[in-house]
């Protein structure tokens, strides 16, 4: 499981860069400013979920099953949340109706939220969190 944090994290963090070069360049003159700002939030939230899967695979052991739910709560979050949102920006330009996707965002911040409420309940197990 620690493996798949940190592998998450790389691919999150190098694909994060990459479609933000695009988006502060290429992109610029294929979306409207909504649907770029739009898309930039997807990129701002796949960059801070990358920086917390390093850190937590680096720091965890991934033996509890708080552990493990956090990794993949933010691994699957993150993916819906980010993903839905970089279609729905360039639903128009494609000309493709994509609104079903509309859903799918909200229900990848649920599970980013679920992840780091797994890792909050971690934190206040551990004895020594209220010396």
């Amino acid at each position: 499981m620690k493996n798949i944090v940190l592998v998450f994290g790389a691919l999150y963090g190098l694909t994060s860069v990459i479609l933000g070069a695009f988006g502060a360049h290429a992109f610029k003159k294929l979306l409207s400013v909504e649907k770029l700002t739009s898309f930039e939030t997807g990129v701002k939230y796949q960059m801070y979920h990358a920086l917390a899967l390093l850190i937590l695979g680096f720091a965890l052991s991934f033996t509890s099953a708080l552990e493990k739910w956090a990794g993949w709560g933010i691994i699957l979050g993150t993916f819906l949340f980010s993903v839905s949102i970089y279609f729905l920006a360039f639903s128009e330009y494609w000309n493709v109706n994509l609104k079903f996707l509309g859903p799918v965002t909200p229900i990848g911040g649920t599970f980013m939220i679920i992840g780091w409420t797994c890792l909050l309940f971690y934190f206040l197990k551990g004895k020594d969190i209220f010396l």
